[in-house]
């Protein structure tokens, strides 16, 4: 089964919005909301814009997931010393 252009052209953008950063990401995903709120797009291009700021969103929440899973929480001992760390979120 061959890509149609299409396709082939929806799998480099999910691609390139992978590579990003999330602030990068997000920098973009604001520009989209900018354009989207002017109303100066047709409607083709609207309906482009919100498919990307979609795919946007979501790789920047999983990019702060990414983030809060690596954070972790230092416990302090009965001393008030630092007596290890746990996850986020964990007591």
């Amino acid at each position: 089964m061959t890509d149609t252009p299409e396709t082939a052209a929806q799998a480099d953008s999910t691609h390139a919005i992978t590579s990003l950063s999330f602030e990068a990401a997000m920098g973009e995903l604001e520009t989209i909301v900018r354009r989207l709120e002017s109303g100066d797009v047709s409607l083709e291009e609207s309906v482009a814009l919100y498919e990307r700021g979609h795919a946007l969103r979501g790789h920047c929440e999983a990019r702060l997931a990414a983030a809060q899973a690596r954070i972790e929480q230092v416990s302090l001992g009965a001393d008030g010393r630092p007596a290890g760390t746990t996850p986020f979120g964990e007591s």
